[in-house]
């Protein structure tokens, strides 16, 4: 299907400096994005707990907000969930993780006499602990004691310790080996801390027995994979610039480099013009409109390049004309078969799907420009600058804007 006669050539590049321009106030205004206000990460990359609740009956954000507030967390987070099965889905994100720090799990450990400083006559032989382990989500900790511990005694010790408040149950703590003196103590999750005070809050009527899911990350895991997410953009850039540099020649290469920078950074100034969160999600989306990106300029190189052959003594600017209204066709039908498809997951997909289509489709549109007025623009100014060494000659009749021409 040819959307555009074959034989016309539109000036793409009359427009150039115009384009350019825009482009590099977009680059600067995404950079300043990125740094005030800064975007708005979710709870892979800073860290905390994360809970989806389909209420029971109608409420609000701020009723949710509020009652959070109540039960102790600082500053919580409430998104309200587009489910057509769930009309009441919320999700609600704090700062506070289950993992016990070092000065608490101290604590701990002198009070359950495990602690060096733990002496007679408040911790006698049989009530001394040889062993205290924590898990690394700090929802269990396992006690190995030098005589047979008692429950009870255990219970009241942990218990008495502030921010530690230990799971329902009448089998908690638990004696797990009789032959080693071994205790496990559960402890409640901050998750199910905020489940207990939202109940406390907003009735039983209203909040369900159990959430829909639960998720928490620390906050050093969270810096690791944000480290680990911008050093995976970084690379993969890097040895896209390789690969065009090789695949072509040098000068294509920055053009390219510019454009995949382009998208990536103007992509996620817009989520944060909108609001949106940066999750590992959106780095997944990222570095999947990197691929599709280049994958689109790269088309148009090549055709660029057989235009050199083809088109001798035509000025590099003609033969970028000449290419791209030969490629137009191709990149809007391409581009509007994966775009119907993200409209769809748009429309119709729910949490983490939905977001990953609404990233996809900035991305697309910026990567269909950047082709355009960011990559090749590049590459003609350094052909002219640096590699050409004598003048093109001059097109034998100029190319008007919108103007048919033959080819």
């Amino acid at each position: 299907m040819e959307l555009f006669p074959y034989g016309v050539v539109y000036d793409f590049m009359g427009a150039r400096r115009l384009f350019a321009a825009f482009s590099l106030i977009t680059i600067i205004g995404s950079i300043v994005l990125l740094f005030y206000p800064g975007p708005r990460l979710g709870t892979d990359f800073r860290g905390g707990t994360e809970v989806e609740v389909a209420f029971k009956g109608a409420i609000t954000a701020g009723e949710i907000r509020q009652a959070a507030n109540n039960s102790g967390f600082d500053a919580p987070d409430v998104i309200k969930i587009d489910d057509p099965k769930n009309p009441q889905r919320y999700l609600i994100r704090v700062g506070e993780v289950t993992t016990i720090d070092e000065s608490k799990q101290q604590r701990i450990e002198r009070s359950l006499c495990a602690h060096e400083a733990a002496k007679p006559p408040e911790c006698p032989p049989e009530r001394q602990a040889n062993e205290v382990k924590f898990s690394p989500g700090g929802e269990k900790i396992t006690i190995r004691f030098r005589e047979a511990p008692d429950l009870e005694w255990v219970k009241q010790r942990i218990s008495a310790i502030p921010g530690v408040v230990l799971r329902e149950g009448t089998n908690n703590p638990t004696l797990q080996s009789a032959r080693d003196n071994k205790v496990e103590v559960l402890l409640k999750s901050k998750g199910d801390q905020l489940m207990d005070g939202l109940r406390s809050s907003l009735g039983v009527a209203r909040v369900p027995d159990s959430p829909l899911r639960v998720e928490w990350i620390g906050p050093k895991a969270g810096a690791q994979l944000r480290d680990a997410a911008l050093q995976s953009v970084a690379i993969s850039l890097v040895f896209i610039m390789a690969y065009v540099a090789f695949r072509f020649d040098v000068r294509f290469a920055p053009g390219a480099i510019v454009a995949l920078f382009h998208d990536a950074v103007v992509t996620v100034g817009w989520l944060i013009v909108f609001g949106r969160e940066v999750n590992l999600t959106t780095v997944a989306a990222v570095l999947t409109i990197i691929g599709y990106s280049v994958n689109d300029t790269v088309v148009v190189y090549d055709r660029v390049r057989e235009n050199l052959g083809r088109l001798r003594g035509a000025s590099f600017s003609r033969l970028i004309n000449v290419s791209l209204s030969e490629m137009m066709s191709r990149t809007i039908l391409a581009s509007a078969t994966v775009m119907f498809s993200l409209v769809a997951f748009l429309i119709w997909g729910t949490g983490t799907l939905k977001e990953f289509a609404f990233t996809l489709l900035i991305g697309m549109v910026l990567g269909m420009y950047s082709s355009i007025y960011v990559a090749l623009p590049l590459t003609e100014w350094l052909d002219r600058k640096l590699f050409s060494r004598k003048p093109r000659a001059k097109n034998p009749a100029p190319v008007r804007k919108k103007t048919a021409e033959a080819v």
